[in-house]
C-alpha cells in the first residue's frame, strides 16, 4: 500500500541524512564564539535553514535523476525512492526540489546582505553543485569524486562560510575543524556507494566505491570514521585539553566501523548510513562544545 502523499515527501526530503548539513554550521559558529565571544544569532539561523533547503532540494533532485537515468531499479538495496516508487511524480518532485532551492535562495539575499561577495561566491557555488550532483550532463554522484564533494562543500565551504558570516574572517583553526567535519559527511556517502555498489556497477555509475571495489572501499571508510580522531591533537594549541571532546564519540565510531566490515551487504547497510549521519552530527556537538569551552591551559 503506498504511502500518503505527506508521507512520500517525508521520505524524498530523506530527514535522517539532515544532519550532515546542520553539523558544520554549527561547528563554523561555535569556533566564532571561541573567537569572538559573541554569536550573531539571525545569520546562524538564516544558515541553518539555507544549507538544510539546499540538501534537501539535491535529494530530491537526487530522486528524480536516478530515476530518469535508470539507477534506482527494483533491486536497489537502499529507502525506497518516491518517483521511483510512483508515489510522486519526476515534475513534482523536480518541482519540489527547485522549490527547496528557491526558498534557500530567498535566505542567501540575506546572507548575501550581511556577508557580501564571498557569501555570494559559496551560496552560488552550493545552488549550482547541489544541481550538478545528480543533474547535468556529467553528475558528481556517477563519477569517483562524490566524497570529494561532501567533503569540500559540507566541511571546508559550509564550516569556513557559517564562521566567516559570523567573523568576515578565516582561521587555521576553523579549516582544520571543517576538515575533520567533513570528513564524517564523506563517510556517509561511502556507506550509500558501498551498499549500492553492484547496482551502480550494473547501470555504468562510476562511483568511488564501483571504481576500488569493496575490500579498498571498506578501508577508504575507516579512514574517514578515524583520521578525525587522530587529528584532534593538532586543535591543542588553539583549544587546550577540551579539543579531545570529541573522542568521546569514538566508541561509537568503531562499532559503526565494526559492523560496516561485518555485515554482508543489503538493506542493514541503511541503518549504518543514518547512523554514520548521526555519528557526524555528535562528534560535531562534541567539537562545537570544546570550541565554547574556556580554554584551561
Amino acid at each position: 500500500m503506498p504511502p500518503s502523499p505527506w508521507r512520500a515527501w517525508f521520505l524524498a526530503l530523506r530527514p535522517r541524512t539532515l544532519p550532515v548539513s546542520l553539523s558544520p554550521v554549527l561547528v563554523g559558529s561555535a569556533a566564532a564564539w571561541h573567537d569572538r565571544g559573541q554569536v550573531l544569532w539571525l545569520p546562524l539561523l538564516a544558515a541553518i535553514v539555507a544549507a538544510g533547503l539546499i540538501q534537501v532540494g539535491t535529494n530530491l533532485f537526487n530522486d528524480v535523476g536516478d530515476f530518469l537515468r535508470g539507477t534506482d531499479t527494483p533491486d536497489r538495496l537502499g529507502p525506497p525512492r518516491a518517483t521511483a516508487q510512483g508515489w510522486l511524480t519526476p515534475a513534482q518532485v523536480r518541482a519540489g526540489a527547485w522549490g527547496a532551492f528557491g526558498l534557500a535562495f530567498l535566505c542567501g539575499i540575506y546572507l548575501a546582505a550581511h556577508g557580501g561577495w564571498p557569501i555570494v561566491a559559496i551560496g552560488l557555488a552550493s545552488l549550482a553543485a547541489g544541481w550538478a550532483y545528480t543533474g547535468g550532463p556529467a553528475p558528481i554522484a556517477y563519477r569517483p569524486l562524490g566524497e570529494v564533494f561532501v567533503w569540500i562543500f559540507f566541511g571546508l565551504v559550509a564550516v569556513g562560510g557559517s564562521y566567516y558570516l559570523q567573523t568576515f574572517s578565516l582561521s587555521a583553526t576553523v579549516l582544520l575543524a571543517a576538515a575533520l567535519v567533513g570528513l564524517h559527511a564523506a563517510a556517509v556517502i561511502t556507506v550509500n556507494n558501498y551498499r549500492d555498489l553492484d547496482g551502480d556497477a550494473r547501470s555504468g555509475k562510476r562511483t568511488l566505491a564501483v571504481l576500488l571495489g569493496r575490500p579498498a572501499t571498506r578501508r577508504v571508510y575507516g579512514i574517514e570514521m578515524l583520521l578525525p580522531y587522530l587529528l584532534l591533537p593538532a586543535l591543542v594549541p588553539a583549544l587546550g585539553w577540551p579539543a579531545f571532546l570529541p573522542a568521546a564519540s569514538l566508541p561509537l565510531a568503531a562499532s559503526l566501523l565494526q559492523r560496516f566490515r561485518r555485515e554482508p551487504p543489503g538493506p542493514v547497510f541503511n541503518q549504518i548510513l543514518a547512523a554514520t549521519a548521526r555519528l557526524q552530527l555528535v562528534f560535531a556537538l562534541l567539537l562545537a562544545a570544546a570550541l565554547m569551552a574556556p580554554s584551561l591551559t
